[in-house]
C-alpha cells in the first residue's frame, strides 16, 4: 500500500509539473480553438453604440507609459485614426487574437495615413505583459475608473463595480478624421466575432474619403 501511495504520489507531481511547463500552450491551443472563426467581412448587425457620426471624438481619462491622458491627438496620423475599443489583453481570447491581426495590419494603416490607438481595462503591467509577448507597435491605453468608455458610450453595464469585469467596453472600433470628427464606426453585438482587420482598413479608407468608394 505504501508503494502504492508513493507511486501516486510521483505521478501527481509528474503531472503537476507537466501542466505547468505546458500551462501557456494547452492555453494557447484552446484559445486558438475559439477564435478560428471569429472574423467577419463587414459590421451588418444594428448594434451602434458611441459617439454619433458627425461628432467631435471626446476626451479619454486615460494612462500611457506613467502619464495620464486627456485627448488622443498625438496618435493620429496625416488622415486619423481608428480608436479600438477592446475588452481585455489579458484573459479574453477574441480580443487579444484582432489586436494581434490588427498589430499585422499596422504597415497598412501607417502607409494610408491612418494611426491607431487601442484602450483596454486592465492594469498598464498586464497590457505591457501582451505587448512584449506580440510585439504590439501600436499604443495601448488604460482607461482609468471606466470613464472613457463612459463618456465614449459604449461601457458594457452588464457588470457592476466589484464585478471583475467591470469597466469592459462593447469591443469596435471608432474613426477618427484628422479633424478629431466620427466619421464611421464598428461595433458587433456578439463580442465574440469581430470584423477582419483588413476589412476595417478599407471601411476606414472609405470612412475618410480616401476611396473612391
Amino acid at each position: 500500500m505504501k508503494r502504492f501511495l508513493k507511486g501516486l504520489a510521483i505521478v501527481v507531481v509528474v503531472a503537476g509539473i507537466l501542466v505547468f511547463a505546458f500551462d501557456e500552450q494547452i492555453k494557447q491551443f484552446v484559445y486558438d480553438g475559439l477564435t478560428d472563426d471569429m472574423f467577419v467581412a463587414a459590421d451588418t448587425d444594428e448594434f451602434d453604440p458611441g459617439p454619433l457620426l458627425g461628432s467631435h471624438f471626446p476626451g479619454v481619462n486615460a494612462s500611457y507609459r506613467g502619464r495620464e491622458l486627456k485627448l488622443i491627438n498625438e496618435f493620429y496620423g496625416e488622415n486619423g485614426t481608428v480608436f479600438i475599443a477592446t475588452r481585455s489583453a489579458d484573459w479574453c481570447p477574441y480580443c487579444m487574437r484582432q489586436m494581434v491581426q490588427l498589430q499585422e495590419y499596422k504597415q497598412r494603416f501607417d502607409a494610408a495615413g491612418i494611426g491607431m490607438v487601442a484602450m483596454t481595462y486592465d492594469d498598464p503591467a498586464l497590457q505591457q505583459a501582451f505587448i512584449d509577448k506580440w510585439t504590439i507597435e501600436y499604443p495601448i491605453l488604460h482607461d482609468i475608473d471606466a470613464l472613457s468608455f463612459i463618456t465614449l458610450g459604449i461601457l458594457n453595464e452588464k457588470y457592476q463595480k466589484g464585478d471583475s469585469a467591470y469597466g469592459i467596453p462593447h469591443p469596435g472600433m471608432i474613426v477618427v478624421d484628422s479633424g478629431g470628427i466620427v466619421v464611421g464606426k464598428q461595433f458587433l453585438e456578439d463580442y465574440s466575432v469581430r470584423v477582419d482587420s483588413g476589412a476595417s482598413l478599407e471601411f476606414a479608407k472609405k470612412a475618410l474619403g480616401l476611396t473612391g468608394g
